[in-house]
């Protein structure tokens, strides 16, 4: 079964229209970055054509049109898109055909490829999306701290950098389509380690099912629907997909399933697998929350949805051990892969790392991700991690006060300690500065 793409042309007619997805964090089924979590919406309708891959002229992939920092970077008081984020915007890693990202994708695309549905899949949708969008279409309720400006990137009050690819869902609901596949880059400020980064990539499913075969459900109240048949036969439809995708990107391997909370789906579930002696968190779904599907128009219908991260995957099945290298330009890296190939990622850094210790006197208002945030904006991928190693209350005071061990590793060179000194004390007076820290 051929999978359709969506045409980039009309999804920058749609930019126009438009501009002005751990289960408690604001990307609510797949993992930030590498790891397992996930989050939000979509509103406004578009005119999403669909376009033949096999004969479009158009190349439906293309996200180098959104490549521009000028457009996310913006005069806004309340925008706080940093610039080495906005630069990032536009990469495509998913849609190159030997990048770990991008394979990944193009097996899970093949996986559905093979099933007797036709799934259209989207993968050069717009970044920028509304908070409509990405939050309230999706249950997301305003005191959710993943709508807060710590975790998400606002270009406006409205507007933002999504946080999960769930925010083009219920737009893709309105414009009629019952099958779907979303891969994009998506955007969080995190924590800093070798798992974590601020742009990621996530790929969410969608399933509508005839209304014919869940007949004997409509009336039912939310309670007597989660217990209902139709809703177990769908939940038992999705395991069943999502377990023979496992099979398909890992081999046979052993799953089992557990009861999860996601605003946007009920039930909700998440799996793991069995993984060379390892139990591994792979993606959350469920099944789509009624008022989900009635906030897109499709009040008569029910379905399923998931969603995992591409990076998480990668670093497994590729052994990548940091993150950031799916972002680097190192030929030594992409010389490694071939499209439709996984591959053991051989390591070629053996530079070591360069730690330096910041204290400060916390505010009342701190918040640790605008601190990591600031770390980045400074040092960018030099930094490999923060690590929180003392924490401190004055006895009289009562003033709280923490210790963090910044580690700066290059993955191409060795490091000195003088452009490091250099580093760490902008760090320590844009802290003062931009954030009220009190450094010790």
């Amino acid at each position: 079964m051929r999978i359709q793409a969506v045409s980039i042309a009309t999804v920058l007619a749609t930019t126009v229209q438009v501009h002005g997805w751990s289960s408690s964090g604001p990307a609510l089924f797949a993992g930030a970055s590498a790891s397992a979590s996930a989050s939000a919406s979509v509103k406004k309708s578009a005119l999403f054509i669909s376009t033949d891959t096999e004969t479009s002229s158009v190349d439906s992939s293309d996200t180098s049109s959104y490549a521009n920092v000028d457009r996310y970077c913006t005069d806004h008081p309340n925008n706080n898109v940093p610039p080495h984020i906005a630069e990032l915007v536009g990469r495509g890693l998913h849609t190159k055909p030997d990048h770990p990202i991008g394979i990944v994708r193009a097996k899970i695309q093949e996986y559905f490829a093979s099933l007797p549905e036709e799934y259209h899949e989207f993968d050069a949708e717009d970044p920028i999306v509304t908070c409509t969008q990405c939050f309230d279409d999706l249950r997301i309720p305003p005191e959710h701290p993943g709508r807060s400006p710590s975790d998400t990137y606002y270009i406006s009050d409205d507007t933002l950098l999504r946080t999960h690819t769930s925010a083009h869902q219920s737009m893709h609901l309105r414009d009629g389509y019952e099958t779907f596949l979303c891969a994009g880059d998506v955007y969080r400020r995190d924590e800093i380690d070798a798992s974590h980064y601020p742009a990621f990539h996530q790929l969410e499913g969608v399933k509508l099912f005839d209304p014919a075969t869940v007949s004997a459900a409509d009336g039912l109240t939310r309670e007597e629907w989660i217990q209902s048949p139709e809703c177990k036969m769908i939940s038992d439809d999705l395991k069943a997909t999502l377990e023979g995708l496992m099979d398909h990107l890992f081999g046979p391997v052993e799953k089992k399933w557990s009861e999860d909370y996601f605003p946007f789906t009920e039930p909700s579930f998440e799996c793991e697998i069995l993984y060379q002696g390892e139990w591994l968190e792979v993606l959350g779904c469920g099944v789509m929350h009624t008022e989900v599907l009635e906030m897109a128009g499709r009040s008569d219908r029910r379905g399923w949805a998931f969603g995992l991260g591409l990076e998480r995957l990668a670093m497994v099945l590729f052994e990548i051990p940091d993150i950031r290298l799916f972002w680097t330009s190192d030929d030594r890296f992409h010389k490694q892969f071939q499209a439709g190939q996984i591959t053991t990622f051989t390591s070629y850094s053996k530079f070591p790392p360069v730690f330096k210790d910041i204290a400060f006197w916390l505010p009342e208002n701190f918040v640790e991700n605008d601190f990591f945030e600031m770390a980045r904006g400074i040092a960018g991928d030099l930094v490999e991690k923060i690590d929180c190693i003392d924490e401190f209350v004055h006895p009289k005071t009562n003033r709280a006060s923490k210790c963090y061990r910044v580690t700066y590793r290059s993955m191409d060179r060795s490091l000195t300690n003088d452009e490091i000194d250099a580093l760490q004390e902008e760090l320590r007076v844009s802290s003062e500065a931009n954030l009220q820290l009190e450094v010790r």
